[in-house]
């Protein structure tokens, strides 16, 4: 699949890879970074601009290549941190025929297309987590159970106990999310764009916290290799190759930030729809009240609702109330939930045309959302658990001891979204932008021996041209 370019990651619209109509072909031209299996595939689905021209309504357009066409070359075989088995590379087109046949959809739909595949895909992400999470929790458990220090095993040191509780609570939340996405995406009724987008920031995020827990656990035998381990004679166990090619997962599928973006526009496109010509500084008075009327009558009937609800009713969820009481968490869930509404428009009280400026506000904000929906999920499976006879006692101790931990950290982040260094981040981003404080680089040697690094994308036929210049 080829999409992303050595300039272009997370933003298609600056796709620079040409399919120029040409007859009953197109013509391509371009370079493609980290074609997932492009080193090996028969068969490669490449994103392209077709300009717009008569007869072609043009756009980013999805066609199918194969890799044996006359002007395809895989120009380098990637290598990463982790997921070393991965076949990945740089593939170079240069004109490049491809038949019209072989376009997938109509021009301009490419993207559509390619996103269409998001949502089930970004959940095959959060269930490799999962799987993480059971294989991190299985780990700690034997070593920390067989390792002893001051005359008990480690896992009874409450230093290291608070880490195996965290990935216990953490693994049965997160496979609690996807049990819950994916039999939304089963049952082909709901639109689960953002419970897929919350699947995948939260798996990511979190599984990359509890392999780093599980080699903090583990101490220098979690840094080692696991083949390290074995040709001395111990067990080996590859803590930390588990870290590296978790890492990749905060990262591709939409990374962390765009993944913070992308939920965050659904969270304030409401507002943003309803302000509309209230906040364009190019409108007139007059449409600015008439905008302002609107607004006005929308939250009359929006604001009130998030004031009470069932989070203020101590009877509230009672099926939920069992010999370990997670009532109230979803009580709270509940109330946190109108607060987190209440807060959005605040800030859109405050910032108004420039809240999707405010990343920082918007990344909590999604954080915050993104706990609550699996404090939520979490209860729910364990109920399920408990309805269907299965582990449902440990699995309410499972829930509640999760959702305490999760309240810790909605609470932290409620607070952060008013007091924080958004501001002053900035400033410092600015004076490093412009050299104040360069100074502070001196003493290092630079181990690449290169300079700064500018992108060459320039279509070409050979195959040993870098993608990458380095300038001297």
């Amino acid at each position: 699949f080829l999409l992303t370019e050595p300039d272009v990651g997370s933003d298609p619209a600056r796709l620079a890879t040409t399919a120029v109509p040409d007859g009953d072909d197109y013509v391509l031209d371009g370079v493609k970074l980290w074609t997932t299996n492009g080193v090996v595939a028969d068969l490669l689905v490449v994103m392209a601009r077709v300009p717009k021209s008569e007869g072609h309504k043009g756009g980013i357009t999805a066609f199918v290549v194969e890799s044996a066409s006359e002007g395809v070359t895989v120009e380098n075989r990637n290598a990463f941190m982790g997921l070393r088995g991965l076949e990945n590379g740089v593939t170079r087109f240069h004109r490049v025929r491809v038949p019209a046949a072989n376009r997938i959809g109509e021009e301009g739909q490419g993207l559509k297309i390619a996103l269409t595949t998001l949502n089930t895909g970004r959940l095959s992400l959060p269930a490799m987590c999962v799987g993480a999470g059971k294989w991190c929790l299985k780990i700690a458990r034997e070593w920390s159970a067989a390792r002893e220090q001051w005359g008990k095993p480690v896992a009874l040191h409450e230093a290291v106990g608070s880490k195996i509780s965290f990935i216990a609570a953490t693994t049965f939340a997160l496979e609690a999310v996807v049990d819950l996405s994916s039999q939304m995406a089963d049952e082909d009724r709901n639109d689960i764009r953002i419970e897929a987008a919350l699947a995948k920031l939260y798996g990511s995020e979190m599984a990359w916290l509890m392999a780093d827990e599980l080699v903090q656990i583990r101490g220098g035998r979690g840094f080692e290799t696991a083949e390290s381990l074995q040709a001395r004679g111990e067990r080996g166990v590859p803590a930390e190759q588990m870290l590296r090619d978790l890492r990749i997962n905060r990262i591709f599928e939409g990374s962390t930030e765009i993944m913070h973006l992308l939920i965050a526009r659904e969270a304030v496109d409401a507002h943003l729809s309803v302000a509309g010509d209230l906040i364009d500084p190019e409108k007139s008075l007059s449409d600015k009240a008439r905008a302002g009327a609107n607004a006005g009558v929308f939250y009359a009937k929006w604001l009130p609702k998030l004031v009470a609800g069932q989070g203020q009713v101590p009877g509230a969820f009672g099926e939920f109330r069992r010999e370990v009481d997670l009532s109230g968490h979803l009580r709270y869930v509940e109330r946190s939930a109108r607060k987190l509404a209440r807060s959005t428009f605040y800030g859109m009280s405050r910032w108004q045309g420039r809240m999707e400026t405010k990343q920082g506000f918007l990344g909590r904000v999604v954080d915050i959302g993104a706990e609550l929906f699996a404090m939520a999920a979490a209860c729910v499976r364990a109920e399920h658990l408990r309805r269907t006879g299965d582990h449902g006692r440990e699995a309410y101790q499972l829930a509640d001891a999760f959702c305490r931990q999760s309240r810790i950290r909605v609470d932290e982040l409620f607070d952060r979204l008013w007091t924080n260094t958004d501001d002053l981040d900035r400033k410092v981003v600015k004076g490093v932008l412009t050299g104040t404080y360069e100074w502070l680089e001196q003493g290092i040697i630079d181990p690449s021996g290169d300079g700064p690094w500018i992108a060459d994308a320039t279509p070409g036929p050979s195959r040993k041209e870098n993608v990458h210049r380095p300038i001297r």
